[in-house]
């Protein structure tokens, strides 16, 4: 990747330093009231998220919620056709859209985050109300009469109202309005089953536990700062393979083949006997439900919405990647093979599923003396963190300002306020929960609070976001150290956060992160290239103990080369989820819905590495039941665009740090949203056609193999 000129550099980092200083010592000049009066200059309006303290108060907001979208609704349906008008049929809807989500995102983070059980068990019930209400607001045919009589004026819109008028009718399709009253009846009540069951997935998945406990010669290998965490007796060492930082740390460094097949067993098996059931039944309701709205799968009904517009196109995208790296897999579990020979701790020739992470990791200390490990030193997490607003904020044309959250659902909770550097203009708030605990999402996400939106005042509601993450615990000798995986995902995260917080789009259909599923993870995918990138790292990158020293360029190098050695693995692991997803997601046989995780464990198998009969790894795949179902595949299809766009920042002036590329992709994509055709979006910041080459080049596939 392109260095940034030495010049540039000099002239940058000690504005970094600067800002990374102001980052981490509160301003007690800047207060929310403030921002908020600095917000309503610009006729917007800024909002925090004021947490709910009990299980009543979210039963009674989502009931309030519900009651204030139905008096809408009501309003609608009783229209006539002469009182007929774009805002009081389809902006409405879009109203009540926002308010039912803004609730929504709300509940949805409580579910995912917050310390109290009861809490999280409210929010898990009030969204099912909602989930509930929302698939009953789809068969309101007082509302659906009174919009359809609405489009049949053939009113004269601007674009982008033609455009919400337009997914307005055709979501009312794919809900089976079009239908008569018997089979919309159906179409309802499968929806509502399939909502409920996709709530209660996820809840399993947060709440399993998957503990282990082993002796120190079991860990061998192990970092002794980690086994210092996880030490709970004589000679006694927990580890949850339902947390990813502990599960990761063991099955990366343990010599002992037979600790990491326990541990990959226990986390593909944690939550087994309640979601099995859960994934065959949904799967089933899926296909139901798309056989009664007039499709060949279910693949295909989510596809429609898509970039890749069908299932069989999305498969096909997957086969021919699948294809393109099968000589450089080889030549990686060949490599792999070696490597595992030379380790008494091993009980099989071959490479398992546990041998992946493990074996991939030594090629790294091996072939590149890469001990991922000792590169911690340079990821202290308060470093990483204010060097990643610190590039962001110049890319962007942005501050990233903390402050004191006016409520909280943790102590730990921090609240910062994006601002536009150029105006001032507060642009959004962003919540960051940073640590592991029990009960909460385990792995980094990006959550909606309140998303961007023009309100009937004629105010603009500014977004709101949330990051929850888990950063490993300091310990009493060292603060969080991140691995370079972890500071990739956090740069990943914090992308969500900006398109979402960054849109200027009217209407909520279409702003933020309401775009087309197979395009959402485009721009942050594209982000990850940065924390490969000497400048960008440079910027904050330091050994904890003494910041005068940068991971060295040779090391870097060395990265790239064994992030290049194992990349057709990586992406065959990748490729597994999402052709398993995919093929669960078409016609079934008979046999294959009689045994689905069988099924499923074939395709995994098959396509990446053999695992043990038992696993269930079906059962704990979250994202086949939080609206990534029959979109898995959108990670690689979003990675190729991500790739080709990460190319403009590489042969800019001032490489990923530079901002006029920044500025473009804040512009021409984070903006608009899906107010266009993101096909177009993308074509404005490239400034060309879309090309696969850069893609290609990413993962060492020959051109002429795909």
């Amino acid at each position: 990747m392109k260095s940034s000129l030495s010049t540039f550099a000099t002239l940058l980092f000690p504005l970094i330093a600067v800002a990374q200083a102001d980052h981490s010592t509160p301003k007690a000049q800047l207060t929310l009231t403030q921002l908020q009066e600095q917000a309503a200059k610009f006729n917007s309006v800024l909002t925090p998220l004021n947490w709910e303290s009990t299980p009543e108060q979210i039963t009674s907001e989502a009931d309030a919620a519900m009651a204030s979208a139905n008096r809408t609704l009501d309003g609608i349906g009783k229209l006539t056709a002469t009182e007929l008008t774009f805002e009081n049929t389809v902006r409405a809807l879009d109203d009540v859209e926002f308010e039912l989500q803004t609730v929504h995102h709300r509940f949805d983070i409580i579910e995912q985050a917050h310390p109290d059980p009861k809490m999280r068990s409210a929010a898990v019930e009030a969204v099912q109300k909602l989930n509930d209400f929302a698939v009953g607001i789809d068969y309101r045919e007082d509302v659906y009469r009174s919009v359809r009589a609405y489009a049949e004026t053939k009113p004269q819109l601007q674009p982008v109202e033609q455009r919400l008028l337009d997914f307005t009718l055709r979501d009312y399709k794919r809900a089976g309005l079009t239908l008569d009253e018997t089979k919309r009846g159906q179409v309802e009540s499968l929806r509502k089953q399939i909502a409920f069951w996709d709530t209660h997935f996820a809840v399993n998945n947060n709440n399993a536990s998957a503990k282990l406990t082993f002796s120190k010669d079991d860990l061998e290998g192990v970092p002794d700062n980690f086994l210092s965490q996880v030490k709970t007796g004589e000679d006694q060492y927990t580890v949850d393979a339902n947390v990813a930082p502990q599960f990761l740390t063991v099955v990366s460094n343990c010599v002992k083949e037979e600790t990491r097949k326990k541990l990959q067993i226990a986390r593909d098996t944690r939550a087994k006997d309640k979601n099995l059931p859960i994934a065959a039944k949904v799967i089933s309701l899926r296909a139901q439900l798309a056989t009664l709205l007039g499709y060949q799968s279910w693949a295909d009904y989510q596809t429609e919405t898509r970039m890749a517009k069908s299932g069989a196109n999305a498969l096909d995208f997957l086969e021919k990647l699948k294809s393109g790296l099968q000589p450089k897999y080889d030549e990686e579990l060949a490599e792999f093979k070696k490597i595992k020979a030379g380790f008494s701790g091993s009980t099989t020739p071959d490479i398992k599923l546990w041998d992946w992470y493990f074996v991939s990791n030594q090629l790294e200390k091996q072939r590149y003396s890469i001990d991922e490990e000792a590169l911690r030193v340079y990821f202290p997490m308060d470093r990483v963190l204010n060097g990643m607003f610190a590039v962001y904020e110049r890319i962007f044309g942005i501050k990233i300002e903390p402050l004191e959250p006016p409520t909280k659902y943790v102590d730990e909770l921090k609240l910062y306020a994006i601002i536009d550097s150029a105006t001032n203009q507060p642009l959004g708030l962003l919540y960051m929960d940073l640590f592991p605990r029990p009960g909460k999402y385990n792995h980094f996400a990006t959550f909606s609070g309140i998303d961007g939106k023009l309100l009937a005042d004629g105010k603009y509601q500014r977004p709101t976001a949330e990051l929850i993450c888990n950063f490993p615990s300091p310990s009493a000798n060292a603060p969080s150290l991140l691995d370079h995986q972890e500071v990739t995902t956090i740069f990943h995260e914090f992308g969500h956060a900006m398109h979402a917080i960054l849109t200027t789009v009217d209407y909520v259909s279409f702003s933020g992160l309401n775009v087309p599923q197979d395009f959402v993870e485009a721009p942050s995918q594209m982000l990850e290239y940065f924390t490969w990138d000497k400048s960008v790292l440079d910027s904050f990158a330091a050994d904890y103990r003494d910041p005068t020293k940068k991971i060295p360029g040779e090391i870097l190098a060395k990265l790239k080369e064994a992030d290049l050695a194992t990349k057709a693995s990586w992406y065959r692991r990748q490729l597994s989820f999402a052709i398993m997803d995919l093929k669960l997601h078409m016609p079934l046989t008979a046999d294959q819905k009689a045994n689905l995780d069988g099924y499923a464990n074939s395709i995994l198998d098959e396509v990446f590495l053999p695992s043990d009969a038992g696993s269930a790894m079906l059962a704990s795949f979250g994202h086949l039941f939080d609206g990534y179902d029959a979109g898995y595949y959108g990670y690689a299809w979003a990675d190729a665009i991500a790739a080709d766009m990460a190319s403009v920042f590489q042969k800019s002036p001032d490489g990923f740090l530079d901002s006029t590329v920044g500025r473009r992709l804040r512009d021409e994509v984070y903006a608009v949203g899906n107010s266009r055709d993101v096909a177009d979006s993308v074509e404005h910041f490239l400034g060309r056609k879309q090309s696969v080459q850069p893609f290609l080049k990413k993962v060492g596939i020959d051109s002429g193999t795909m």
